[in-house]
């Protein structure tokens, strides 16, 4: 078809070769006498810059993290810990009622009380250390 641009354009591409178009657009730049600011198409959508940056980071909110909760610890001789039997309980550091610590990839993030629910274990989160301790934890 004569009339289809794509045709068109073809046509005119086989006539003039890849250097003439190169060659008149630098002229057409020295006859403009200097440079010019470039004029840029308006992007299209209603999506505001706010909205832009936070589809950006969606991404981040996928990625897993290990939660794990800290009843309490203790120490003990290899010795004591060989004796351990089926049964055998083992003292910890805290007492019952006390906070227990919540660590997200083994930085601490707060405390909070052991609760059960349908006979699972579960952690109400009391306390959340502020943003400046979590940064120090960080490193």
């Amino acid at each position: 078809m004569a009339d289809d641009p794509l045709d068109a354009a073809d046509t005119k591409a086989e006539t003039e070769g890849a250097g003439d178009d190169w060659a008149a657009a630098l002229s057409e730049h020295e006859g403009a006498g200097g440079a010019q600011a470039p004029a840029f198409a308006e992007l299209g959508g209603t999506m505001t810059t706010a909205t832009a940056g936070s589809q950006n980071l969606d991404f981040l909110l996928d990625i897993p993290l290990d939660v794990t909760v800290e009843l309490g610890r203790t120490s003990m001789i290899i010795n004591k810990m060989l004796q351990l039997t089926q049964g055998s309980v083992v003292e910890l550091d805290k007492a019952a009622g006390e906070p227990v610590e919540i660590f997200v990839n083994d930085k601490l993030l707060g405390k909070g009380e052991v609760i059960v629910v349908n006979e699972r274990f579960g952690v109400r989160i009391t306390e959340i250390i502020s943003q400046a301790d979590r940064i120090k934890n960080i490193g």
